[in-house]
């Protein structure tokens, strides 16, 4: 199937890659690298900062309005991820120090879930175990080389670009839930003062 996002001709989704979007049922993703530039913005008090895309935002919320719980899975543990989780009201949050394979697992238990049920959207190294193991592996475009090479497809989008929400989109389109989502937003709109 061909499709198009954000007006430009996308690539033919080959069906095998069609086969594994129909089973998803968890949408997944680490946050540096991937929802943000990979830069590291400190200010002169020492705080740090993040340039998120709004957009990303969106490919979560489009996910959960047919039913599909997301999942943020990180190796940094800081306030500014919570916060961000809060504000998308991300379902899973894990900021992890180990192997994100096995908090993934774990939680898969408790949703009574496969690892072809997950869509996971990853950058560097960290997420190797993550790209070999779920369903479909998503690399964004300025992925590491050992993150692209395991891939199932790589975005147009790079880090901090609107990745997720690309992926989120290329899910729901090819599997025929895109319409059905954009309806359910614009219903609730309707009805919120």
């Amino acid at each position: 199937m061909t499709f198009s996002i954000g007006g430009i001709l996308s690539k033919t989704v080959p069906d095998d890659i069609l086969a594994r979007m129909k089973k998803i049922r968890l949408f997944a993703s680490d946050i540096d690298g991937v929802m943000t530039d990979s830069g590291m913005y400190y200010s002169e008090h020492g705080d740090e900062l993040k340039k998120f895309n709004t957009r990303d935002g969106g490919g979560f919320m489009l996910m959960k309005l047919v039913g599909i719980p997301s999942a943020l899975i990180t190796s940094e543990h800081v306030r500014l991820v919570q916060q961000r989780a809060k504000k998308l009201k991300i379902d899973h949050l894990f900021q992890v120090k180990g192997n994100k394979l096995i908090v993934l697992k774990r939680l898969l238990k408790e949703l009574n879930l496969e690892l072809e049920n997950v869509a996971y959207i990853g950058d560097d190294i960290n997420d190797i175990t993550m790209m070999e193991n779920v369903g479909l592996g998503f690399a964004v475009r300025d992925a590491v080389e050992e993150i692209r090479s395991r891939a199932h497809w790589i975005l147009e989008k790079g880090g901090g670009e609107g990745a997720v929400r690309e992926a989120a989109e290329l899910i729901l389109k090819n599997t025929g839930q895109y319409d059905t989502a954009l309806q359910k937003y614009l219903d609730q709109k309707r009805f919120e003062s």
